[in-house]
């Protein structure tokens, strides 16, 4: 862009700026709080045709009247407000993708010093949060996307339809941009246009991470973007573990945490799993194996128990197996139990429990 073009734009963009800001010192005094730039127009990384990008932060519903959609020349503008209580408050607990907008935001006009004032509490709360070392809570935001992009790669995988694929297929790179920003306790400084040149630079990546990434992109055929999209989306669960194992402290058994845990698994499990084998009724072994499997693995994560691995005997056609498996798996997490010092709690007679129980 040369320098003529560039002024242009500036003067253009300030034209606007100047605009919304005396509508909103005219119509909306006490609706609009906050006018704030941000987006390439903020960052310089702009070109001719780039828009502006402001945040209205309104106080009420009737800030609304301040949007506005329209062309001016051959450039689309889109004027709209973001609400403290929803896209701020998001914002503020890096829940949401558009953190530099709050960050970074160069504030063009506010109607109150409070109203700055409260701007400055939100971005300082998203500040302290990213200063946290990295660990759990890191990670937990970065597995909220990791989840969504699970569901895409199943509409990938669910859809023939070669335009719904690709969709999913972006969608998909998208939520796992995202992962990845969390997984690196940071936030995109940069639109999308610069996604993979940000998150290239980043510290914790899978190997080969440009090129997985843009075989996605490149991908011609419905199979291709299918086992690219995996690919992509193996590589960032491998190094979510990794992270997860290097950066959260794991549980350990304890007396307390272990607390009527084995009891539990028996109350739910034991007997629904013995009654269906004996029975034959597959269908429910297989909810039962699946409680049984959840719970454990439930205690694995929380507790830091051993991990047990149940499901790889479920067999319909030979329910005795998982019935002996699963009675075993109880044996070892009752050594669990006594390794900690408890003894699970059993009652001959309801009157031996009556004297326990009413003792508490």
């Amino acid at each position: 862009m040369n320098e003529s073009t560039r002024q242009e734009l500036l003067s253009k963009n300030e034209k606007l700026i100047n605009m919304v800001i005396e509508r909103a010192k005219r119509d909306y005094p006490e609706e609009i709080a906050v006018i704030g730039l941000t987006g390439s127009c903020r960052t310089g990384d702009y070109h001719e045709k780039s828009d502006l990008d402001l945040i209205i932060i309104n106080n009420n519903n009737q800030g609304w009247g301040i949007s506005s959609c329209f062309i001016l020349g051959d450039v689309g503008y889109d004027i709209y407000c973001t609400p403290w209580e929803t896209r701020i408050e998001e914002q503020a607990a890096l829940e949401s993708p558009m953190i530099s907008s709050l960050i970074d935001l160069q504030v063009l006009y506010y109607a109150k010093p409070e109203d700055l004032e409260k701007l400055r509490v939100y971005q300082q709360r998203a500040l302290d949060a990213l200063a946290k070392p990295m660990g759990r809570d890191s990670l937990e935001r970065a597995k909220k996307w990791i989840d969504l992009a699970k569901q895409e790669y199943a509409n990938i995988c669910l859809t023939e339809d070669k335009g719904a694929v690709r969709l999913a297929s972006a969608e998909l790179v998208y939520n796992l941009v995202n992962a990845l920003t969390h997984m690196n306790n940071t936030y995109l400084k940069r639109g999308l246009k610069r996604y993979l040149e940000d998150t290239a630079a980043y510290r914790y990546l899978p190997e080969n991470y440009e090129t997985i990434y843009m075989n996605v992109i490149c991908a011609t055929t419905t199979d291709e973007i299918r086992s690219t999209s995996g690919i992509l989306l193996k590589s960032i669960l491998d190094l979510y573990s990794t992270l997860y194992q290097k950066y959260v402290e794991q549980p350990v058994p304890t007396y307390d945490n272990l607390a009527g845990t084995y009891e539990e698994l028996w109350c739910n499990y034991r007997n629904k799993i013995i009654a269906s084998a004996e029975s034959k009724d597959a269908s429910y072994a297989f909810y039962a194996a699946m409680g049984a499997q959840g719970l454990l693995d439930e205690m694995t994560e929380s507790r830091g128990t051993r991990k047990f691995e149940l499901m790889q005997y479920f067999d319909a056609s030979n329910l005795d197996l998982f019935k002996d498996r699963f009675l075993l798996a109880m044996d070892d997490y009752l050594e669990e139990y006594q390794r900690v010092g408890r003894q699970p709690q059993r009652y001959d007679t309801c009157e031996e429990l009556y004297r326990q129980y009413m003792k508490k």
